[in-house]
């Protein structure tokens, strides 16, 4: 039912067919997408997980954190689920196998000092810091990480409180690990206590999509403009304000992996979860469940809760989500895959689903 390691010259003829599909921008110096194409050697060798996926086991069962592990601490204010749902333990085993597959591959990066200059800067520059309370978290854009940033803020004396009504400084009373040196970089990411939250990737492309197109000018104007120029047809005097989903799919298609903007970079190539070992992977979908466990986990003060959603956020329901992806061709979307393919495949999210039968509900 689980699936198990691929072998690895399985791993190597799905890394050679794959090579062809990616879509590097301009000519013979594009970056070849190999963790994607070594996701899919293991995925075709798992005895389990794509008929999971295929069978729709997957498609109702909202993923867990990678921990805790039986013994540690309860999370603080309760939570809407039991820690040890049978679904839980389901997809957190799924999950752990799958990481270990992955990232057991002799291909995959064991540290941070393995990466690539560029990858290794990514990560370094997304891992936040509080020495105070000894952890790491890497922050993904569209997943809740500004009010994990507020939190920081709070933890460190910066901030008074997460209820505190100010437009979010991304930037400043922040600690980032890629501004330490290499031994102080070593051993945090050795003794302190590491984490991250995820999210389905569909979900997560069509928030960045609504937020930084619908209502941001100045995405509008340094992407908008250009993706309208590119993929349509007398698209000149367009303002970037009127981008539609599915040309937003085709940048992304064509789009090199490590030149794309944090908001829509996959989640593996922001924060490498086989060159960085996570005690603990939270999900968007138990948010505020796997945050309390967290701050459980940390030890923060007892006053500091993960803040409530702004009234005036939009979410993406999954009627919304049904509604653009079945109104999308479903070229572009089976394209696209092979980029997030680790996003779906090591955090256990189901493939999208774009049958016929799905999309006349």
């Amino acid at each position: 039912m689980f699936p198990r390691p691929a072998c690895p010259a399985e791993v190597r003829r799905a890394a050679a067919s794959g090579r062809s599909r990616s879509r590097p921008r301009g000519g013979g110096g594009g970056t070849v997408l190999l963790p994607s194409m070594l996701m899919f050697g293991v995925i075709l060798a798992s005895s389990g997980l794509l008929l999971m996926i295929e069978k729709g086991i997957l498609a109702e069962v909202k993923p867990p954190p990678l921990h805790p592990a039986a013994g540690e601490p309860a999370r603080r204010g309760g939570g809407e689920e039991a820690a040890g749902d049978l679904e839980y333990e389901v997809l957190r085993d799924i999950r752990n196998r799958t990481i270990g597959a992955v990232c057991g591959q002799r291909a995959m990066p064991r540290s941070v000092w393995e990466l690539p200059a560029g990858q290794r800067r990514t990560v370094l520059r997304h891992l936040l810091v509080s020495d105070k309370y000894r952890f790491l978290y890497c922050y993904v854009p569209k997943v809740a990480c500004s009010n994990w940033k507020r939190i920081l803020k709070v933890l460190d004396g910066a901030l008074e409180s997460v209820d505190v009504k100010m437009k979010m400084d991304h930037k400043s009373d922040l600690v980032f690990l890629g501004d330490m040196k290499p031994d102080e970089i070593s051993y945090r990411l050795k003794h302190y206590y590491k984490f991250i939250f995820v999210r389905n990737p569909m979900e997560r492309l069509l928030s960045a999509y609504r937020n930084k197109f619908g209502e941001i000018k100045e995405y509008q104007q340094k992407y908008g403009v250009e993706i309208v120029r590119r993929y349509r047809k007398n698209g000149g005097n367009s303002a970037g304000d009127d981008v539609t989903f599915s040309e937003f799919l085709r940048y992304l298609l064509d789009e090199e992996v490590e030149r794309m903007n944090e908001h829509w970079m996959p989640i593996y190539n922001l924060c490498q979860p086989c060159a960085v070992r996570y005690d603990f992977i939270g999900s968007y979908e138990r948010l505020h469940t796997d945050a309390n466990y967290v701050l459980e986990r940390i030890q923060s003060p007892s006053f500091i809760r993960f803040p409530e959603r702004q009234p005036w956020y939009k979410p993406v329901t999954a009627e919304t989500l049904h509604y653009y992806l079945c109104n999308t061709q479903r070229r572009l979307i089976k394209e696209l895959l092979p980029k997030y393919i680790l996003d779906f495949s090591l955090f256990a999210y189901p493939l999208p689903n774009i049958t016929s039968e799905f999309c006349r509900q």
